[in-house]
């Protein structure tokens, strides 16, 4: 399906909002600290480059909550002192200043708390918490591999040796043996759906509830990509179907009562994507070399519009996200060279949100 063909499916409100609100790219604004306001080639939507591309940045897994909705920062990671490093980007002025020190970071790894106060990160396999005020951090556990936080308490799930553990209220409660990969805390902070690999190429998603619960299979097969669907009652995935010339990449949920696997849509080769703040609309990176686009899949109609190009080499690392009140869409991409950070203004596509944490 071509572009065009896709931008045809918008709904006739969505594609006048589009052209009402779309800046021409004759007016850009001027550069601003490290920002810079260029027009896509193929959709003409402004997008803003956020950090410079003659050093490597990288967002924080798209899972993680990385931008403040009270004080407008992102934080993300650079080499750009020559060791990978915690930032702060102001997203009003584009300033962009170090939060501390760091041997060696897991990139992605950073991640915001509920009040913002602090940024999770795992430096040299320590999980630290870092005062974004004092710029002052604290060890809260060593030998980690990952870990996620999420819920209205801030519960972290991390992984040691393949194993889960939750950190919650100064107690630590090992829940699940053998996981292959982190945690998901759900949004709701009671339990997190963690993946094991089944076969190479097929994977199992499994769920356990938090306070004693014992981890439960939700589905199998040739799986990917599990995030939560913002009421934490389905995990939504991405499955790969075998179809007559090629392979379809469908978006799914599977809900926690134990009903179906649901179809949500096919989409338009996704390799990796996001729901906003209420889950009605997701954002996806195409892994298709021929049309490699930043693609929004309207959930209830089924019908997907492209905001622009990614461009990246590789597209599961494009890692799109929403700003917390859906109004934005922040992704990667190494399309200039080297990693850099990338925004897009949706506020006339997409409803503004309210920010559950």
């Amino acid at each position: 399906m071509t572009r065009r063909a896709l931008l045809s499916l918008l709904p006739g409100y969505l594609a006048a909002a589009e052209k009402k609100h779309k800046p021409k790219p004759g007016n850009l604004p001027p550069q601003r600290g490290e920002f810079v306001w260029f027009a896509d080639p193929v959709t003409e939507n402004i997008v803003v480059r956020l950090t410079n591309p003659e050093h490597c940045s990288f967002l924080p897994n798209s899972e993680n909550r990385f931008v403040s909705s009270r004080e407008a920062f992102l934080v993300f990671s650079s080499d750009r002192t020559g060791t990978v490093t915690p930032y702060r980007a102001n997203l009003r002025t584009g300033a962009v200043a170090p939060i501390g020190a760091a041997k060696t970071l897991a990139a992605r790894s950073l991640a915001l708390d509920r009040r913002e106060r602090e940024v999770y990160l795992i430096d040299g396999g320590e999980l630290k918490a870092i005062d974004l005020r004092r710029l002052r951090p604290r060890t809260l556990a060593e030998n980690v591999g990952d870990f996620h936080v999420a819920g209205p308490k801030n519960e972290i799930v991390i992984r040691r040796q393949q194993k889960l553990q939750l950190i919650a209220q100064k107690e630590k409660t090992w829940i699940a043996d053998g996981a292959a990969s982190r945690g998901i805390v759900n949004p709701a902070g009671t339990g997190c759906a963690f993946m094991r690999q089944e076969t190479p190429g097929e994977n199992q998603f499994w769920y356990v509830a938090f306070g004693g619960g014992k981890p439960v299979l939700l589905t199998k097969g040739r799986i990917s990509a599990p995030f939560w669907r913002p009421d934490a009652k389905a995990l939504l995935f991405l499955r790969a179907v075998e179809r007559e010339r090629y392979t379809a990449s469908e978006l799914r949920e599977v809900a926690l009562d134990g009903s179906p696997e649901r179809l949500i849509a096919e989409t338009s080769q996704f390799a990796t994507f996001a729901p906003n703040g209420d889950g009605s609309v997701i954002v996806g990176a195409s892994r298709s070399r021929a049309q490699p686009d930043l693609v929004l899949l309207l959930r209830e109609e089924r019908r997907e519009m492209v905001l622009c190009e990614h461009q990246a080499k590789q597209p599961a690392a494009v890692s799109p996200a929403f700003s917390p009140n859906s109004q934005r869409v922040y992704f990667e991409s190494d399309r200039e060279g080297k990693s850099a950070l990338y925004s897009v203004n949706v506020e006339s596509l997409v409803e503004q949100t309210r920010d559950q944490e």
